[in-house]
């Protein structure tokens, strides 16, 4: 089984990041910051945060379901605001999506706020809402795992541990416990938003105890296309089963801001 986890930066990439995804062929995708806008009259808008203008497509999951034509899908938004083709308002979704081979059942999942609650009426101010989604998905031939992912929130002023950052960990851990089976194998992925020695490990320590992206001699989850200094954002963690797993943090190619996380299960 091949887990990934990869924030989709609003389908900034979308050609390269279907392309990929379509040679790789996860059976599970666990997808950050998508984004659904509906009846758009464009395939391309401008998200518009103060001074920052970003293009984003206007329909994630359809780029995806168009590289993974038999997975299911479940969304999770967190929020529903305003994204813009030039001055006229565009109401659209955000929020994370997990991508499901068909030979997969879910037999557990818990889908839920780690951040505030959903917003309907715009995105809001930072830190905004964040949710996320945890599923046990069984296959006939290789029994359950415990899959789940989150985006954590982004605070303007950093990535360092903050009182709400640490109760997002906890309501994720808890999330994932309320799912998980005893014996199963688990993930907990997704992009986190903190640095290698947060709060957020220690908590999450409780479900999946070993951080593959620290543990692996990886520099860091960012592409050429983050301008910034910091390259840390993204993790995978899991339990005693997966902690031999085959990992890598994917260089090449670019599919977004972000790399690509991917797990190749055995158990």
């Amino acid at each position: 089984m091949r887990i990934v986890s990869l924030n989709a930066w609003g389908g900034r990439l979308s050609e390269e990041m279907s392309a990929w995804l379509a040679h790789v062929q996860p059976d599970v995708l666990c997808l950050q910051e998508v984004v659904f806008a509906p009846g758009s009259p464009s395939a391309w808008l401008d998200y518009r945060d103060g001074d920052t203008v970003l293009p984003q497509r206007a329909d994630v999951m359809r780029d995806v379901s168009r590289a993974l034509p038999d997975h299911g899908v479940t969304f999770c938004p967190a929020a529903c605001g305003n994204l813009f083709l030039g001055d006229r308002p565009v109401p659209s979704l955000w929020g994370v999506a997990t991508f499901l081979h068909p030979d997969l059942m879910v037999v557990g999942q818990s889908q839920g706020f780690v951040h505030g609650a959903f917003s309907p009426d715009g995105f809001g101010p930072h830190p905004r809402s964040r949710t996320g989604h945890v599923v046990r998905v069984w296959h006939p031939d290789e029994g359950g795992v415990t899959v789940g992912h989150m985006h954590g929130l982004r605070d303007p002023k950093g990535k360092m541990d903050t009182p709400v950052r640490g109760e997002q960990a906890r309501k994720f851990a808890a999330m994932v416990q309320s799912v998980q089976m005893p014996g199963d194998p688990v993930v907990v992925c997704g992009d986190f938003n903190v640095l290698p020695g947060s709060e957020t490990f220690r908590v999450l320590a409780r479900v999946a105890p070993y951080n593959l992206v620290t543990t692996g001699g990886f520099d860091g989850t960012r592409t050429s296309h983050y301008p910034k200094p910091e390259r840390w954002a993204d993790y995978m963690l899991v339990n005693g089963p997966l902690k031999d797993a085959p990992f890598t943090v994917v260089r090449d190619p670019e599919v977004s801001d972000h790399c690509p996380l991917v797990l190749e299960t055995a158990w």
